[in-house]
């Protein structure tokens, strides 16, 4: 299983993915899912992967490939990060049809993507890619998605993520969200792979790997924890409710 995250704000995206990889108990691996593309001044696309690993590394190696070719599924020659999600949602389908029925025997040869970014001439723009190869796009009435493990990372967000926060705070949430699913779900493990873009930079200069042993991870998790267990504390305890 996996957990990835992606964040859309007027300032910008946050864009995150842990790194396990576990086909049982003894077959557990890291395993980069954060694909980047780049133009410089002109465009920025990430393609973050969950579900089979042998079909979400073909789609984005084949696509990979086809960079700077002038073939319809050039992401260099994508206009919008729609089209862009189209192109990597077709890929997806010419993968699973190829090689599903032969990994179907075997265990489900699906999988699912996050693609974000920017392309001169548009804002940020985030979309999910699901199995099937459509796709929705996230909004500001909606800012955030999510594929794989997704459940126990989602409640820190519905409360507190908001159109207007601003970028850093976006990114404490993501990594609070991050947090809270790997306490809960064995499945999902670092290290976490996070970038902060911001709009119109067309640069990832705040991308980065995040270490079990990372300072800042340290601190923020363990912050959280007693600042949450002082909140509890100072709660006032239930009343007597008679039946």
């Amino acid at each position: 299983m996996t957990y990835c995250l992606g964040i859309v704000l007027p300032a910008g995206l946050v864009l995150a993915s842990d790194s396990r990889s576990n086909a049982g108990v003894d077959q557990i691996a890291r395993v980069r899912k954060f694909e980047l593309i780049t133009q410089p001044g002109n465009r920025i696309i990430a393609i973050l992967a969950a579900g089979n690993l042998a079909t979400t590394q073909s789609v984005t190696t084949q696509l990979r490939e086809t960079l700077g070719s002038g073939y319809p599924q050039d992401l260099y020659a994508a206009r919008t990060m729609f089209e862009v999600s189209r192109i990597v949602g077709e890929k997806l389908r010419e993968v699973t049809a190829h090689d599903g029925p032969s990994v179907s025997p075997y265990g489900d040869p699906t999988g699912s993507f996050l693609v974000g970014g920017q392309i001169a001439g548009e804002t940020p723009r985030l979309f999910q890619i699901y199995s099937a190869g459509n796709f929705v796009e996230a909004s500001l009435r909606s800012s955030f998605l999510q594929i794989g493990e997704t459940k126990y990372g989602k409640p820190i967000l519905d409360r507190a993520l908001t159109p207007d926060c601003p970028l850093d705070e976006a990114a404490k949430l993501a990594l609070l969200s991050f947090d809270a699913t790997l306490r809960s779900n064995l499945s999902c493990g670092m290290p976490i792979d996070i970038l902060r873009y911001e709009t119109d930079s067309f640069s990832t200069a705040n991308m980065a790997m995040l270490r079990e042993d990372d300072p800042y991870w340290t601190m923020l998790r363990n912050s959280y924890g007693a600042g949450l267990s002082d909140l509890v504390k100072s709660l006032p305890p239930p009343p007597t409710w008679k039946g």
